[in-house]
């Protein structure tokens, strides 16, 4: 085409600028050169501009704030759901994306949401699956330094500057954890949910591992090199959940929170049977005190 042409199709202003990126953050949409080079954890956590703390910093802290009072709101009246982990980098007909689209339709057949982080491979593909099974697909999407987005099987999408703000919202709101095959974001996600469970942060919060050939050689060194040095406990070793079964996956969550229902009427019951005793023993001493008085 000629720079006439060209001229001519952008109304005379010059030659036509083509879309380029575009980076969400909050309520900014951000393209081309307007994008910064860095992400708001990396300003956060360089330790080299140590000079701005007192200045930045105490402002960065509102910014914080806020991202927890968005996520704590949006997602207060979010039904059950499971957050489901795995590599963004899977391809379409790979197994463990088929895997995750079969997942995501079976949890929402059973009535939970599903929770990724938003971007492409195994996530759309679980977002995918609970979609079109007629369930709610969430997005927790994150600035990255390369655009990644939020896939276009999300319902209802966030996205987060920070990645503790983002992580406390795939656990505060998911029954359970099921992590497919992925890199160290998915590592990163399966190991902090172990240590949530084995410290008693969070109570009986299941995680199940889908891929047994992919994840074996991850389990074999857990048992026999940190369980057998005594880094870890045998018990711990049973926080995981190993299957390649979708439906043995979704048993596991549903059983899992059948007894914590159960475990959790059961406290309720002793409490009221300790009170009504308790309300009994006093009508009774008053009733005594008043009989010793008359």
């Amino acid at each position: 085409m000629s720079d006439r042409a060209a001229r001519s199709d952008s109304g005379g202003r010059g030659p036509a600028r083509e879309p380029g990126r575009e980076r969400h953050r909050g309520a900014v949409t951000l393209r081309r050169g307007a994008i910064p080079t860095s992400t708001a954890d990396q300003r956060l956590l360089d330790s080299r501009g140590r000079g701005d703390w007192k200045t930045k910093d105490a402002w960065r802290a509102l910014r914080i704030l806020s991202e927890f009072v968005e996520g704590f709101d949006t997602l207060a009246d979010l039904p059950p759901a499971v957050s489901v982990f795995g590599s963004a980098r899977s391809k379409p007909d790979s197994p463990e994306c088929r895997l995750a689209e079969e997942l995501g339709a079976a949890l929402a057949r059973a009535g939970y949401a599903v929770i990724t982080g938003g971007g492409p491979g195994v996530m759309e593909a679980a977002n995918r699956g609970a979609s079109e099974a007629g369930g709610l697909s969430v997005g927790l999407g994150i600035e990255l330094p390369f655009e990644q987005g939020l896939n276009d099987w999300v319902d209802l999408a966030i996205d987060f500057r920070y990645f503790f703000a983002r992580k406390t919202m795939f656990v505060k709101y998911a029954q359970a954890f099921v992590v497919l095959p992925g890199g160290f974001g998915t590592m990163d996600e399966l190991f902090e949910a172990l240590t949530l469970v084995q410290t008693g942060k969070v109570t009986r919060f299941p995680v199940v591992l889908m891929g047994t050939d992919y994840w074996r050689g991850l389990l074999d060194w857990l048992r026999d090199t940190m369980a057998a040095d005594g880094k870890i406990g045998p018990v711990d070793l049973e926080l995981i959940c190993l299957t390649d079964d979708v439906d043995a996956a979704v048993r596991h969550i549903v059983a899992a929170e059948a007894a914590l229902s159960a475990e959790q009427e059961a406290i309720r019951e002793e409490a009221v049977a300790r009170t009504e005793a308790d309300q009994r023993a006093a009508a009774e001493g008053a009733a005594a005190d008043q009989a010793r008085e008359g």
